[in-house]
């Protein structure tokens, strides 16, 4: 069999154990469309990745080949999946792809939003209020302005504080980060001298539903309070930035003042960005989807 025929799925343990049992929902839909095409699977460690390798590759989360090679990411939600030639999701399809609300079913976005949010945040739900604090979940590098984000993190820290003259701004660290002790220590001496910063660990749950809107990078945080109806400052590139204000098309002070009075179309977004924009591994037609969207990137699947 040429190599040009051999598809290679670099996938992580535990998933490539999975994958191998067939047990992965979305990994083997993929691998049964490649295969249908008469093409041949193997599943491999990432770390044999080799572009001299020659054939078609697929990645798990990470960056793949240049030619011939895509990744696979989930879209926040299970089963909601996508196959893009980056891993970086501000440079992915739904990115660049403008939203329409009044091209989508009013109806039919807003049950699958209630059906979703019931699923994913009703815990939450009866805590959502419209409070009058600002909530800023922090992610990594603290001090480091990287090509993607408008500032630091630090410095957006900073912006939230001179544009917000009276409400209250909580910042959160994640819980899965390591930071290091100068960003702990600048953090701490912020805090210290504004009377209207706080500092905690985590807290998703407590502070999204109560919080008047979010301002972050590009954390999901963001993107789990679309489910609340919480509006959001964004200082970095992502796929969800449609209905945020954007602080690279706004501006600082304009991103501000459009978040008090957004009032986006929570439902008829959700639904666009997870159902159509994405793939929905649990629906009949996912397999169709994954065809289409492999053919599109120039894999030979038709």
């Amino acid at each position: 069999m040429s190599s040009e025929t051999q598809a290679r799925f670099y996938i992580p343990w535990p998933h490539r154990q999975r994958a191998e049992a067939g047990e992965h929902n979305f990994i083997n839909k993929v691998s049964d469309v490649v295969r249908s095409a008469g093409m041949q699977v193997s599943y491999v460690d990432p770390e044999e990745a080799d572009p001299r390798l020659g054939g078609y590759s697929v990645f798990y989360m990470r960056d793949p080949f240049v030619r011939n090679s895509v990744t696979l990411r989930k879209a926040y939600y299970y089963p909601f999946w996508h196959i893009e030639p980056t891993n970086e999701r501000w440079h992915w399809e739904v990115a660049e792809t403008a939203f329409d609300p009044s091209k989508i079913d009013e109806a039919e976005a807003r049950k699958f939003f209630q059906a979703w949010r019931r699923r994913l945040y009703e815990p939450l739900l009866k805590q959502v209020e419209k409070g009058d604090f600002v909530y800023v979940p922090l992610q990594g590098k603290l001090l480091e302005k990287r090509y993607f984000q408008h500032c630091n993190p630090v410095e957006m820290v900073e912006h939230v504080l001179a544009q917000e003259q009276d409400r209250e701004v909580v910042i959160t660290l994640h819980p899965g980060e390591i930071y290091t002790k100068e960003e702990r220590d600048t953090l701490n001496d912020m805090v210290v001298q504004n009377a209207r910063l706080s500092l905690r660990v985590g807290g998703m749950e407590e502070l999204l539903p109560k919080c008047a809107y979010v301002v972050a990078m590009n954390s999901s945080v963001a993107f789990a309070g679309y489910f609340l109806k919480k509006p959001c400052v964004l200082f970095a590139g992502i796929d969800f930035q449609h209905i945020a204000a954007n602080v690279d098309q706004l501006g600082i002070e304009g991103a501000f003042k459009a978040v008090q009075r957004m009032k986006p179309p929570y439902p008829q977004y959700l639904w666009w960005f997870l159902q159509q924009m994405s793939i929905n591994a649990g629906r009949p037609e996912a397999k169709d989807k994954i065809r289409a969207r492999l053919a599109g990137l120039g894999w030979p699947v038709d």
